[in-house]
């Protein structure tokens, strides 16, 4: 067998006034075919997963580009259409191929190419013919459209939130496509539209539940392959948006359709209920402040480069200054100015600094005062799992007894090595505040006394029944109340 794979992959807050070119791509994660690292970044376990594989059926792996950008706002045209065309030439190059395996998202919008996912798709059925297996691992936070259905075989979206499980979900990928290959399987895909965006935790109650469920199905009926719950990206304004139900089978439509509606339908029942509980940046720092014991984990939650956002918002360092709190760590303020000011001052300086609340309204004011430059590195990285994930040229500076780590590549706060990388002992603070929606509780809730999630500024479209929206659909909770009957007429 000759197996194709590839991946690109990126997310895309259309709110978000961050653009995304070629060095966002470089920044994060591009390796040319062959060069892609031993442990995975996120959407690129197809890559290391199939390498193994590969190995041991003792088939024949091309591997395409693999690249990978932290979520931003619209990616540019002319990076989009070379980093495709870059893969597709690739694909050509590889002919004949028994089957290709991608790592995408779901959620990248380029300038021109509302639905990127499915134009590489078509693109890629278009080279390869109908006969040839076609298959992707996908992010959760995506959207599912009928471009892309229509030119792949199957899809396998991550289970979990936090996404702890990319590697284990490319391993059911490779398994379903492997069985496919050799004949024991014919995957069809069934889908139901839940008619809804809304955002579902795996960490907690009801969503652990609702996941735990499918994987019983998954183990307890043979003629299930893969389950997958897309979340939707409700930052992304694209006309399909939306949280959608995946049911693959082994060749049984009928089944399919009737799971995927089923527990579809058992989803939008708990419409509402998923969602972390948020308090504002005041209730925030105050609570804190009055926990027994620390260190407590404020996640400034909607300041998510994980989401698109720049990450620079200071709402809730503002509401700790007032408050003279001083036993914290911020982890991060994204200002790659400020980086490079302490970069040419140098470790021990002491100077004038205005830094953080540069991208867009409401995230806050920037913050000047006289700092202390503790600690600079170069090409910072945390652990992500079993992964680094990059933070770029970093500064550790203490302004008005506070710690705060300030980056250079944006990216959400995985893991407490983003301290201890940047000479912060994570366990010794009262409070850490962290940019992060959920993806850092996996390893924060082992050092954290408490977790509190914070809803400071605005600097995301949070709430879907008060976005503009201009491309989404508008027939979806929670912009009506219940769009499975709409006698019931609007919210």
């Amino acid at each position: 067998m000759r197996i194709f794979t590839a991946a690109l992959a990126t997310e895309t807050n259309t709110f978000s006034p961050i653009c995304i070119d070629r060095r966002a791509f470089e920044a994060s994660l591009y390796a040319a075919p062959g060069e892609h690292p031993q442990t995975p970044t996120l959407c690129t376990a197809p890559i290391t997963v199939g390498r193994r594989i590969a190995a041991e059926k003792g088939w024949q792996l091309i591997e395409g580009t693999a690249a990978w950008a932290d979520p931003a706002g619209l990616v540019n045209r002319q990076t989009y259409e070379a980093l495709r065309d870059e893969i597709l030439a690739q694909l050509r190059d590889a002919l004949p191929v028994n089957a290709v395996v991608l790592g995408l998202h779901g959620a990248m919008v380029a300038d021109g190419y509302e639905d990127t996912e499915g134009d590489l798709l078509q693109r890629v059925r278009e080279i390869v013919g109908p006969d040839v297996l076609v298959c992707a691992e996908l992010d959760p936070h995506s959207h599912l459209t009928e471009k892309r259905v229509a030119a792949a075989d199957f899809f396998v979206f991550f289970k979990e939130f936090p996404h702890t499980d990319f590697v284990d979900r490319a391993e059911d990928l490779w398994r379903i496509a492997v069985d496919t290959l050799e004949g024991r399987v014919a995957p069809v895909m069934s889908i139901f539209d839940c008619r809804m965006i809304d955002v579902f935790p795996t960490s907690r109650e009801p969503m652990r539940s609702f996941v735990d469920k499918l994987m019983r199905i998954e183990r307890d009926d043979a003629d299930v392959l893969s389950l997958s719950v897309v979340h939707g990206f409700m930052a992304g304004d694209v006309p399909e948006m939306g949280t959608k139900m995946l049911a693959v089978t082994n060749g049984n439509s009928a089944k399919g359709d009737a799971l995927a509606r089923e527990l579809g339908l058992e989803l939008f029942a708990g419409r509402g209920t998923y969602r972390m509980p948020e308090i504002d940046e005041r209730q925030a720092v105050a609570q804190a402040m009055t926990a027994p014991a620390g260190p407590v984990v404020i996640a400034d939650m909607w300041d998510n480069p994980g989401g698109g956002t720049a990450g620079d918002a200071t709402v809730v360092l503002e509401e700790l200054l007032a408050n003279n709190v001083t036993d914290a760590a911020i982890g991060t303020i994204w200002d790659p100015m400020a980086v490079r000011i302490c970069m040419a001052a140098g470790e021990g300086a002491e100077i004038p600094l205005r830094f953080g609340a540069k991208s867009a309204p409401g995230t806050g004011r920037p913050i000047d005062g006289i700092v202390k430059v503790v600690k600079l590195v170069r090409n910072a990285e945390m652990r992500f799992g079993e992964s680094f994930a990059p933070f770029g040229d970093a500064a550790h500076i203490e302004f008005r007894g506070i710690d705060i780590i300030l980056n250079s590549t944006r990216a959400q706060s995985f893991d407490p090595s983003l301290f201890s990388v940047m000479g912060i002992d994570p366990t010794s603070k009262k409070i850490l505040v962290i940019k992060s929606t959920n993806h850092f509780f996996a390893s924060f809730s082992k050092i954290a006394s408490e977790i509190i999630y914070c809803s400071a500024g605005t600097p995301y479209p949070n709430d879907p029944a008060k976005t503009p929206y201009r491309r989404a659909k508008r027939d979806i909770w929670p912009m009506v109340a219940d769009p499975h009957r709409p006698e019931r007429g609007a919210a």
